[in-house]
């Protein structure tokens, strides 16, 4: 019997596959932290013979090399990507065997990127499976404008044939097993479904329904902006990344703290927002655990700045490492454990006001002030408060100049983003209160709305 077990990495919305047939094992698109995957196999007794990648991911660090050279697998990659380390090179057409009953075979899917593949698991007795990486997904396909806006005609057109060449060769009942699609910003779209057919996308998924240019025309017109640290993946994963480092980083005292924030490094509070709000260190920056965490800070941060976690407990800046290693944030300078009464030593422990959206409505009938939102271009064209300033999160370090003095109410879509933006201008000494809150038609009652219909 074959088994596919998936990897689930919800905070990147991704996933990687061990696939075994009890006796050995592959896996595709491994993520940078392999323990995960190590203790798999170890608990079903299979060793890793083979590890595939679909492509030189953009949206996470790989662990696949690592993997390799810790299991002595072979690592399979496409012929044609230009990296500088050792590997089983695969091109269009080739098959490898993995053990006795199991079989891959290559296919070339470019559309993600140029040189992707998609892999098809061939055994007796087994409807085939295919791994399709960033290029068919659940609904969607992996966006082609990742390698620049160059590129990105040719992309969409070479992921619209790559879709119709897995619907073409392959059965109607063969499973799909996307690595894309969970929350990535390497999909188009995003799916709720954790499972599907070739027959299911060919009924459901655009790629399939429509002609080409229609395709194009609704894939490029829901694309919005993808996390800055895209930008340094790509060159990481050719180089061949190494396993990370997930011990303990060392901890700092209060006065450490201090002068880490004063030399302009980020030290980051990883508590959630409503904690954050009633208490924090002065000059510390929320980016909560709780959300989306590692896609933000790894957003938002000037690559290369040194890094500072404050978490509860050791178990959340762990956590936390285990995030940041995954897009090659790696070592933390410092850390510390408990609350804001240690960290701030002697210091007086700030706060940020947060409120509803209607006691936002509230306030702006009593007095003048600044409407702020954070959320995403898209996000805004929807739907907006009518004089609200707009500046999405990932440009507001770079932008805090432009948000007018005085009070300033921020919000995003459900309050995240908004904690995170708070912390930036409370940081910067400004007076600012976070709007926790769904935005939506009826928390907005009171505040005139601006409308793609309208």
């Amino acid at each position: 019997m074959i088994d596919v077990l998936a990897i689930d990495t919800p905070s990147l919305g991704d996933r990687s596959y061990l696939v075994t047939d009890g006796e050995v094992a592959f896996v595709v698109d491994p993520q940078r932290d392999i323990d995960r995957v190590l203790a798999l196999a170890e608990d079903h007794g299979v060793d890793v013979v083979d590890v595939f990648e679909t492509h030189v991911h953009n949206d996470y660090v790989t662990g696949g090399l690592a993997l390799a050279r810790t299991t002595g697998a072979a690592y399979h990659l496409n012929t044609a990507d230009p990296v500088t380390f050792e590997r089983a090179p695969v091109s269009d057409g080739d098959v490898i065997e993995v053990g006795a009953r199991m079989r891959v075979r290559a296919l070339a899917t470019p559309g993600h990127t140029f040189t992707h593949l998609a892999y098809v698991l061939e055994a007796p007795g087994r409807v085939p499976a295919v791994f399709t990486g960033g290029s068919l997904l659940y609904g969607s396909t992996g966006r082609p404008d990742l390698l620049g806006p160059a590129h990105t005609s040719a992309l969409v057109s070479a992921q619209y044939g790559s879709a119709h060449r897995l619907a073409r060769e392959l059965p109607d009942d063969a499973e799909v097993f996307p690595t894309h699609g969970f929350g990535s910003f390497c999909s188009a779209t995003q799916s709720q479904r954790q499972a599907s057919t070739i027959g299911g996308e060919k009924r459901a998924n655009p790629v399939l329904t429509l002609d080409e240019r229609a395709y194009a025309e609704s894939l490029l017109a829901g694309l919005d902006s993808y996390p800055a640290y895209y930008t340094h993946m790509a060159p990481s994963n050719s180089a061949g990344p190494q396993a990370p480092d997930l011990s303990a980083p060392r901890r700092a005292d209060a006065a450490e703290l201090r002068r880490r924030i004063d030399a302009g490094e980020w030290v980051v509070d990883l508590r959630s927002r409503t904690a954050f709000a009633a208490g924090h260190m002065a000059g510390t920056l929320n980016f909560g655990l709780d959300g989306a965490f590692v896609t933000y800070l790894g957003w938002l941060i000037p690559w290369g700045t040194p890094l500072t976690l404050l978490g509860q407990t050791s178990r959340e800046v762990a956590q936390a490492q285990r995030e940041l290693v995954r897009i090659g944030i790696d070592r933390p300078a410092a850390s510390a454990v408990g609350g804001p009464e240690r960290w701030a030593g002697r210091e007086r422990v700030a706060s940020v006001p947060a409120g509803s959206f209607a006691d936002l409505a509230a306030v702006r009938h009593r007095r003048p002030v600044t409407v702020l939102d954070v959320r995403r271009d898209l996000e805004w064209r929807d739907s907006h408060i009518d004089g609200a300033v707009h500046i999405p999160l990932h440009k507001l370090p770079g932008r805090l100049a432009e948000v007018p003095d005085g009070e300033v109410w921020v919000h995003c879509q459900a309050g995240y983003r908004a904690s995170v933006a708070a912390s930036l201008l409370a940081s910067e000494g400004r007076h600012v209160v976070a709007v926790d809150d769904e935005y939506g038609s009826t928390a907005c009652t009171g505040l005139p709305l601006v409308t793609k219909a309208a």
